[in-house]
């Protein structure tokens, strides 16, 4: 989705909204009506799962229930004419954090054009402050509060039915108006079993260059304070057998990726190792299936199982959040640090998993350099890619309702982003999203890994190295530009210049290294020696032209590689040594070519 924190909680079936146009006929039937499920999507290859189980509960309206995905980068106006061209009899809408604003909008414009329509909203967004929002949205009629399948399809029912339509107040799971100023409560409706809930996959037309959302558990056993999922008491798992059928579907049809939204994947150890098994036993060589874990949760068995599995078939995500421990108990979070590093590490040395870990800035009793020093040591364990994320003080969490108590300067409006603390203020938060930004584009990206090597070398804590490339950045108004690869590359030249003259040389050759690495280069750096003179190598071990790429060095790149001081650097050999980077051999995790030192002898 992006990557947000888990603030939102589980991408459940709760949140919508509907308005209904009309709802009786004289008989107080309401036939041959149609019903469109709306979702308003962060990015293009998303898709909602909330409106797709919505629709599958509700099985015995199929025929008039109908989905419309659209993205936040359309716009209001687009989406409210090609909602109204549908001549929809009800409108549903999937509400999150990312889409509230337009939902809101959206309310107000269609009230305007179907002033008769009566509304109901749901979701995360409306659950935790309801009767503010209904007197904030007076053409709202009442809201859904909790999990959304079977009370939507007594919704549909009640408007659907072929019999008369009963008091919307024997619903479980709703606010109300009274029609006197006030608001009811309906009873609360308990959860779902797991295995009551419809797979919503039967056809995947709908679905072509998107990620597709599955889950096999709901709930969370911890009570993390800034997250949602902790509200819910308790953990229902879904059969695994039924399981089993479904990721058989997927891999039937060689889907590109399916994320698991379960909130911790790993928290019953039987079902992961059985999940897991069943994908290892019937991989198609293909589909990618990705899990939100708690890594300090891995067992042996579990870590065993998961470095024995295809290279690109799993991919984890790893809350870490914070290495401080006076934060960690203060967010209540359980977390045995010590055995997380120890499971990172062993994933990482495995090389068959892409690896995922988060932080959180902005978290209780961490000041900047709190949240410098856990960058240190979650950055020290390489994954794959380190996200920094920024703490939302999100209605309904414990967190939330004690901001007051934390000093939160909170963004009024969706996502509720923390602004300062006690413990960290405005100015040293901009501080962390320079460090973010330079973060997601020379260590995230993967293009740039043998020149942070060097770079990292430099200084103690690596955040502090982004830190001073984004000042860099800012002080030369390179913020908000888009750059190509090689424009930052002679960005991060400039920088290590300033930085290290010294080793200008070496930074030159590290982002040669790089650049072929990941592409044979149609245009050469500027930097780098002209080939000509090299062209009897080049035709020696080039064999498969531009699938291939020969490249003369003076520092030795593997010792370099190796290096942990600048002190161990190899001084400048007397002569040249060639790599070798073949295109057709990658990593499967990296997309890295392979790069092997070469003999000159010739």
């Amino acid at each position: 989705m992006g990557k947000l924190q888990h603030e939102w909680g589980r991408m459940g079936a709760a949140a919508f909204l509907l308005f209904w146009e009309n709802p009786f006929g004289k008989d107080g039937a309401m036939m041959g009506r149609k019903i469109l499920l709306v979702a308003i999507n962060a990015k293009y290859i998303h898709s909602n799962l909330a409106v797709y189980s919505l629709k599958a509960y509700a099985q015995e309206y199929q025929g008039q229930i109908q989905i419309a995905e659209y993205t936040i980068n359309h716009r209001v106006p687009y989406i409210l004419q090609e909602i109204y061209k549908q001549k929809p009899d009800v409108l549903c809408f999937s509400c999150y954090i990312w889409n509230i604003r337009y939902v809101r909008e959206l309310i107000v414009e269609i009230h305007k054009l179907l002033p008769h329509v009566p509304i109901w909203a749901g979701g995360p967004e409306v659950s935790y402050e309801p009767e503010r929002f209904l007197q904030e949205r007076p053409m709202v009629e009442g809201l859904m509060l909790g999990e959304g399948e079977a009370t939507f399809r007594e919704l549909c029912g009640h408007y659907l039915g072929q019999e008369g339509t009963g008091s919307v107040l024997q619903i479980a799971g709703l606010l109300v108006k009274d029609g006197q100023g006030g608001f009811v409560r309906t009873p609360p409706r308990p959860p779902l079993p797991m295995d009551d809930l419809p797979f919503c996959y039967g056809s995947l037309e709908d679905f072509e260059n998107r990620i597709i959302y599955y889950e096999t558990s709901r709930g969370c056993p911890f009570s993390c304070s800034y997250c949602l999922s902790s509200i819910e008491k308790g953990l229902r798992l879904r059969s695994l057998s039924l399981v089993k059928e479904e990721l058989q579907f997927f891999l039937d049809r060689c889907v590109p990726q399916v994320k698991f939204v379960d909130r911790t994947f790993n928290c019953s150890h039987t079902h992961a190792m059985a999940v897991w098994q069943y994908l290892k036993d019937h991989d198609n060589g293909v589909t990618n299936f990705h899990f939100e874990i708690s890594g300090d949760l891995l067992t042996e068995e579990e870590l065993a199982l998961l470095s024995s599995l295809r290279p690109g078939l799993a991919q984890l995500e790893i809350g870490v959040q914070s290495t401080y421990a006076p934060t960690i108990r203060e967010i209540r979070r359980t977390m045995d640090l010590a055995r997380l590093e120890a499971a990172s590490l062993r994933i990482r040395q495995a090389g068959n998993i892409h690896q995922h870990l988060d932080l959180i800035a902005g978290l209780p009793m961490e000041g900047i350099a709190d949240f410098a020093e856990s960058f240190r040591q979650v950055y020290g364990w390489k994954p794959q890619q380190l996200q920094l994320g920024f703490l939302k003080a999100l209605k309904g969490s414990y967190l939330y309702r004690h901001k007051e108590e934390y000093g939160l300067v909170c963004q009024e409006q969706p996502p509720y982003e923390v602004l300062a603390t006690k413990w960290l203020s405005y100015e040293e938060l901009l501080d962390i999203k320079l460090v973010e930004e330079m973060l997601e584009a020379y260590y995230n990206s993967g293009q740039f890994a043998m020149t942070l090597k060097v770079l990292e070398l430099v200084y103690e804590n690596p955040f502090y190295l982004f830190l001073e490339l984004g000042k860099f950045y800012e002080r030369k108004g390179l913020l908000a530009v888009s750059h190509s690869r090689l424009g930052r590359c002679e960005i991060l030249l400039d920088f290590a210049e300033e930085r290290d003259r010294f080793h200008l040389e070496l930074y030159q050759e590290a982002l040669t290294f790089d650049l072929y690495s990941r592409e044979n280069m149609k245009t050469r750096p500027s930097w780098a020696p002209c080939l000509a003179e090299f062209r009897q190598e080049t035709r020696k071990y080039c064999k498969k032209g531009k699938l291939s790429h020969l490249e003369p060095f003076w520092h030795d790149m593997g010792m370099v590689w190796e290096s942990t001081t600048l002190k161990s650097y190899p001084q400048k050999m007397p002569e040249r040594q060639f790599w070798l980077f073949s295109y057709e051999e990658r990593d499967p995790l990296t997309k890295q070519a392979k790069a092997a030192k070469v003999r000159r002898n010739l």
